[in-house]
């Protein structure tokens, strides 16, 4: 199975070096992604909008031959939801880790504090706690190295949806910060944060406390996650 494996905000394709290791030896073929203006620290940001990610997920899709899974990470969510949107006959399964889909008109974080066109990666005490858990000094100081700032239209330009076969495909939210009792009591409550999530037909929730970048403080664990979202997919008869 093909893997396209979508960073959240402030990082690369790098950052899922750590997570790739039990998909790569169970024989799946993996394709972490470095989105328009997360090149560098350097790279040019002005004018890199939300559709823009979308469109480089898209991309990957296309140049591959067999149906995909593709995960994301954070804000990565709202992008490969938009992937899924523009090809639903393409994706096998949609896997949000600490994450969900973005409903039409959503925007992923407008009220990050932006430097000109870019987000910088803000200050720790910007961060709620339960997004820093297990997320030590080590981690942070190495997070805060390779973070490269978010093209700022990506976090603030509304998501526009245009298929509703979306609903279709098959999701997995491994859920971090928040456990996934807690996503099921807002959708039966009707959480405007969960609607779009509870419009898909087929989710399955998998538990794994820690914070917001479980790559980073479980990496292991969450590999072994997504590697089950992907047999599901297998199993499913996309392979």
């Amino acid at each position: 199975m093909d893997i396209i494996l979508v960073p959240g905000f402030w990082l690369d394709a790098s950052s899922w070096s750590d997570v790739t290791p039990p998909l790569v030896a169970a024989g799946h073929r993996v394709h972490p992604l470095t989105l328009p203006g997360l090149e560098s620290k350097d790279a040019p940001r002005a004018g890199i909008g939300l559709r823009d990610h979308i469109d480089a997920v898209v991309a990957a899709v296309d140049a591959l031959e067999e149906p995909v899974v593709l995960v994301g990470h954070s804000g990565g969510g709202a992008i490969i939801h938009g992937a899924v949107d523009a090809r639903p006959d393409r994706v096998a399964r949609a896997v949000y880790v600490d994450s969900g889909p973005l409903g039409e008109g959503g925007v992923i974080n407008d009220e990050l504090p932006a430097e000109g066109d870019e987000v910088p990666l803000p200050p720790w005490e910007g961060f709620e706690d339960a997004d820093l858990t297990d997320l030590n000094d080590e981690l942070r100081a190495a997070f805060r190295e390779r973070a490269i700032p978010e093209p700022r239209l990506v976090t603030s330009d509304r998501q526009q949806l245009h298929d509703e076969r979306r609903y279709n495909v098959p999701a997995t939210v491994i859920a971090c910060e928040f456990p996934s009792s807690l996503l099921i009591e807002w959708m039966e409550s009707g959480h405007p944060f969960v609607a779009e999530l509870a419009r898909i037909h087929d989710v399955d929730y998998v538990d794994l406390p820690t914070g917001h970048w479980p790559q980073f403080t479980r990496p292991a664990e969450l590999g072994v996650a997504i590697l089950a979202a992907v047999d599901r997919a297998s199993k499913n008869g996309q392979n």
